[in-house]
């Protein structure tokens, strides 16, 4: 099966029944896992993004939050909430077949916030320099709602079974 061209088909039907130019499907084994088109106009749900959907349903169904060893097709190039979920997921790869510049010139989707051509510049900025006002209000409980998981997971940081980055090892002159 053609999985790119799956995934352009979800999405040309979901345009064509008044959704958005999105869609996403996840393969692991040669395989569908999971797809969906994008329901934000359909739902009404700003997170209902393609990726995020199929990322649930492909999740749910293996019963893990890891998607190692799937290949993600995307129609476009994530935006960042996706891209988040994404690196989140840990698939082995993300396969998108279009690029903001290639479609900006038939679709876009700035918002009050940010422009998604400048939301990286954004989003590196210290969380009190960004556009979209933000308060931080530190409390003790808070952080013990950390230190609780940690006891209950064995004094463990970590989610059992993540995956982990691995980095290669620096030589003698630090590269």
């Amino acid at each position: 099966m053609d999985f790119a061209q799956r995934t352009i088909d979800i999405a040309r039907q979901n345009v064509t029944e008044g959704g958005r130019p999105f869609a996403t499907v996840i393969v692991k084994d040669g395989e569908i896992l999971a797809e969906s088109p994008n329901l934000v106009a359909q739902t009404h749900d700003p997170t209902a993004h393609a990726e995020i959907l199929a990322i649930r349903k492909a999740c749910t169904k293996l019963g893990t939050e890891h998607l190692s060893g799937a290949t993600i097709y995307v129609l476009a190039q994530p935006c960042p909430m996706c891209l988040g979920s994404l690196y989140y997921c840990s698939p082995d790869e993300v396969v998108f077949l279009t690029t903001r510049d290639t479609y900006e010139p038939h679709y876009v989707d700035d918002r009050k916030y940010f422009e998604l051509n400048t939301f990286y510049d954004e989003f590196a900025k210290p969380w009190n320099e960004r556009r979209l006002p933000m308060r931080y209000e530190p409390r003790d409980a808070a952080v013990d709602v950390y230190r609780l998981w940690q006891d209950r997971n064995g004094g463990e940081r970590r989610v059992p079974g993540a995956p982990t980055a691995t980095r290669p090892a620096k030589n003698p002159r630090g590269e």
